[in-house]
Formats: C-alpha cells, structure tokens, sequence
C-alpha cells in the first residue's frame, strides 16, 4: 500500500482558517478604507493666500510663503487684496483660506461667530506717517503732533486695507474729526507717487519694515516721518498697539539714516485662517512662519515672533501646541506627506482595534464549526441508518441487513477521503468508530435466525 507522507496533514487546514478570516478582513478594510478617507481626510495640495497691495509687505511675505511650503508639495496662490479689512471678507466669503490681518481689525466674539481662528501674531507693523517736509510756500514743517494735521491732504488707502479704521482711532483719541483733514483713499504705489509729486501732504501706512515703499520713503529726501513721541500713551488707550522705536541709522547707518531715534504704534500682522483649514497645513504654515518671522528684526528681539500672543482672534489648537511643544514629533525627521500618512494611520489603527477585538472571538468558533462540520454531517448518515434498523421487518431481514452494511460501507469509504487538521482527527477517528459500533448493531440485529 502507498504510504502519504506526512507532510500531506498538517496541524491547521490553510484554506479553513482564510474562509473564517475573510469575511472579518473584509469587514476591517472596508472600516479602515472608510476612516483614511472620510474621517481624517488628506490635506489639500492648494491654499489660497490673501496678501495686500502691490509692494506691500504682505506681498512679499506671500511670496516666502509659498516658496517654502512648495517643498513639502503644497502650493501657495497669493492674491492681493487691499489689506486686512478685505482679508477678513474674503476669508468669510470663504474667497481665501488663509490670510494676513491687522490686529484690532475684530474681535474675538466676531472672529468665533465668523468662524475664524489666529495661526499667531508675525510681526509689528508700526503706522507710518510720512509728511513732506516743506508746506506748498517752502515753509518747513515741524510736526509734534497729530492734531497739527489739521487742514492736510492725507492719503490713508482705500478702506479695505485696515489703515483707515485704525487712523480714525488714532484721530479720535487726539479729539480729531476725519472731516478736519482731507482724506483720500488711494492705494500704496499711486499714493507714494502723489506724495512726491507733491499733490498730497502726506500719506499713512500700516506695514513692516520690508515694504520696499517703506525703504524708499525712508531714504527719500524731503520726505519726513512722523515721530509719535506719545507712543506710549497710545498704546494705553488703544491696548492693540505697542510701543517701538525706530533706532538712529537702522536704514543706513554709513549715512547715518534716520538721523534721529523715532518713536512708534504698532498693531502686529497676525495670520488669520478659516477654522476648516486642515490641521496639517496649520502646522506647516506655523513651521514656514518661524522660519520667516523668527529671526531678529528692527522692531523685534531672536524668538520673538511668531507668537500666540497679540492677537484677539482665538488662536488654533494645532497652532498653540506647536508653539508650546514644537514640532510635531514625526515632521521632525520625516517628510510632511509621510508624516501626515502616518498621523492619519492612527485613525486606522482605532478603527481596526474597534473591529478585530469583537471579530476576533467570532473567528476562533467559526474555524472550528467549519472543520468540524465535515465530520458532524456524517452522523446525520448514521441516524439514518439506525433509523431504518428499527423499521426493518422480519421477512425481509437478509435483505435489510445487505442493504444497511453497504450504505455504512459506502459512509467509511466517503469519511477516509476527509481532509481534516491532524489537531481535530479526535473527531475523524471518532466518526470511524461509531461506523464500526453501528455495522455491529446491524450485524447483530439483523443476524440470520437458526432454522428451526
């Protein structure tokens, strides 16, 4: 007779144990693939970035943006705007994502309500008051004070930049009404033009120090700017502001420009998104705003921006645990998309843990029903045959018991071609037995009777 080797049986049937697997896997996946996608979506590849006017610092802040946050994949598009003001609108028309905005341009309630929330203040963005030196007669001006600019041609840009809202504070608090000035509403470069030209007496910005307008009028001769020798009562009525100095010769210091120590208001430049911006793209534009705005500066100290403070809008979540811990710990050493990939497979990794614990005590049982089954069946066969034993008559005893043998033959023959675990052949040669215990019966039952 052949031998089988015994590589043939093995301890657990492979192809058993996938079919009881399969339908929890399939259950798994579909749970896995429905969290990845909808639960924590991917970060979107393009933001909209709301700027300023052309040369504005936001301008140019916009494009350091988005040439850093190009190196993770992610393209920046910013558009100009005139200023805070229309930042603001766009981002509640949902226009922008993302956009730079003046502090004391909201409040926090208005900021909550319009769902808006601060990615931490960049920078002082001190109020600029340049003035021409001399009046139309060559007369020099000497201005101490803001109420002198009463009767002056003043350009504070149109309203949607900020300035506007923000120099009519300032106004107010020196008991000033707008209609005592003439004010105009042009933009920054056809401001600056008229300024020089002289059609203007002076014009109001709200910007960093990089602005290249700022540079310009800096170093422009003729043109003067406006010391606020009571900064730091400003900053006491109008607690959105802060005190800063413009040292002597931080322009130039070869020719000594400015000549002269100026003192300042400032709001800060805050980053204002709308508070469905994704969560990931929160802590690249908080990690592309250190790198930008962290350094030192004519108004600031190393560190000292960006910062979740001075600002009135709520700051994110996301944003103030990256200010406080750094960071996130895998952005740290890995790529931004396999570091999002693996921060959103922790979304998985709950929603296999809510599946398989359950699945995993249904899989177990149901491996064992299944090989178990091909044994258990059988025992129908054997009822069968037990059953037409009680009902077989006399008269035809022979017949009976030839018939009943070879249907229990027939069940021994089909039961050795069963393909079981060698772990569950308790059951197998149980089976076997019970064929033998019920052949006896037959044999026995059935026996042929003594002649008489």
């Amino acid at each position: 007779m052949k031998r089988l080797p015994l590589r043939k049986f093995s301890l657990v049937s492979l192809r058993d144990l996938l079919v009881a697997v399969a339908p929890t896997a399939v259950l798994v996946l579909a749970a896995c693939i429905v969290a990845y996608i909808v639960v924590d979506p991917a970060p979107p590849r393009h933001v909209i970035l709301a700027t300023g006017q052309e040369n504005s610092a936001y301008e140019e802040f916009g494009r350091k943006y988005a040439g850093i946050l190009a190196r993770d994949g992610i393209k920046v598009d910013p558009q100009r705007s005139l200023g805070s003001e229309d930042n603001l609108q766009r981002l509640i028309d949902g226009k922008a994502d993302i956009a730079f905005v003046q502090s004391g341009s909201t409040s926090e309630a208005q900021a909550e309500r319009r769902g808006l929330m601060s990615l931490g203040s960049l920078f002082t963005e001190p109020v600029w008051l340049f003035l021409r030196e001399r009046d139309a007669h060559g007369r020099k001006r000497d201005m101490e004070s803001i109420v002198q600019l009463k009767g002056l041609r003043i350009n504070l840009g149109p309203e949607g930049t900020g300035v506007p809202k923000l120099f009519r504070q300032i106004l107010a608090v020196n008991g000033v009404e707008p209609r005592q000035l003439t004010i105009s509403a042009l933009e920054n470069t056809p401001a600056t033009v008229e300024l020089l030209a002289g059609h203007i007496d002076g014009l109001v910005f709200s910007s960093a120090p990089e602005a290249p307008l700022i540079q310009m009028l800096l170093q422009t001769p003729g043109i003067r700017l406006f010391n606020f020798r009571q900064a730091e009562a400003y900053t006491r009525r109008l607690p959105f502001l802060t005190h800063v100095v413009l040292p002597r010769g931080i322009v130039d210091l070869g020719r000594d420009i400015p000549a002269q120590e100026f003192h300042l208001i400032a709001p800060t430049a805050t980053l204002v998104a709308r508070d469905d911006l994704h969560p990931a793209l929160i802590d690249l534009f908080v990690k592309a705003a250190t790198e930008i705005h962290g350094g030192t500066g004519w108004f600031q100290q190393q560190g000292q921006f960006p910062s979740p403070r001075y600002t009135e809008i709520p700051v994110a979540r996301e944003a103030a645990k990256y200010y406080r811990d750094g960071p996130p710990f895998l952005q740290r050493y890995l790529s931004f998309w396999l570091a999002n990939l693996f921060d959103r497979l922790w979304v998985v990794v709950v929603a296999l843990a809510a599946l398989i614990i359950p699945l995993s005590k249904i899989v177990p049982p149901l491996y064992v029903w299944r090989i178990r089954s091909r044994v258990y069946r059988w025992y129908g066969q054997l009822r069968a045959v037990e059953q037409a034993l009680e009902n077989a008559k006399d008269e035809h005893r022979d017949e009976a018991r030839e018939e009943l043998l070879r249907r229990l033959d027939d069940i021994e023959q089909r039961v050795n071609h069963i393909s079981i675990p060698l772990a569950y052949a308790d059951a197998l040669y149980g089976l076997r037995s019970h064929i033998n215990f019920v052949r006896q019966r037959v044999r026995v039952t059935l026996a042929p009777k003594n002649p008489a």
